[in-house]
């Protein structure tokens, strides 16, 4: 009986972990599609020169790469877990561990974001940069409005 019960109780939990990853999901990708993208924000509305495009696409060329294989950690730590969760069903010593390689991977894919936006503020003069940082910051705060 304490051992239904227990798997239950995983089960309730997972779901419940399931339903608010799926509505901050939709809530993130809705929110995508009202604002346009950093990217997107630095190529139309900030008139960029020649030669700011130009290292501009250098810098998201890079920053795709790093992007694309955080990504793919990403996944792989999401399967780590998921094999610790299906193997004892409880709050193993497997499970945290598991959940602090995503965390540690996802942490990394925000530093190198951070770095990367920095990275696009230093190709703009002092006037596009004022803007951008305006767009960054109401990026960053916009859910505490």
């Amino acid at each position: 009986m304490k051992g239904l019960r227990g798997l239950l109780l995983t089960l309730v939990l997972v779901a419940l972990a399931a339903g608010l990853g799926a509505w901050g999901g939709a809530r993130y990708v809705l929110r995508a599609e009202q604002e346009p993208s950093l990217h997107a924000f630095l190529h139309d509305k900030l008139n960029l020169s020649s030669d700011q495009k130009a290292k501009l696409d250098v810098l998201e060329s890079q920053f795709a790469v790093r992007r694309s294989a955080r990504e793919a950690e990403l996944r792989l730590a999401n399967a780590e877990l998921a094999a610790a969760i299906e193997a004892k069903h409880e709050n193993s010593p497997e499970v945290q561990s598991a959940i602090e390689h995503f965390h540690d991977v996802m942490g990394e894919l925000q530093k190198e974001t951070i770095v990367h936006i920095l990275d696009m503020r230093a190709i703009l003069t002092p006037n596009q940069a004022a803007i951008f940082d305006k767009r960054v910051s109401e990026a960053l705060t916009e859910e505490t409005k």
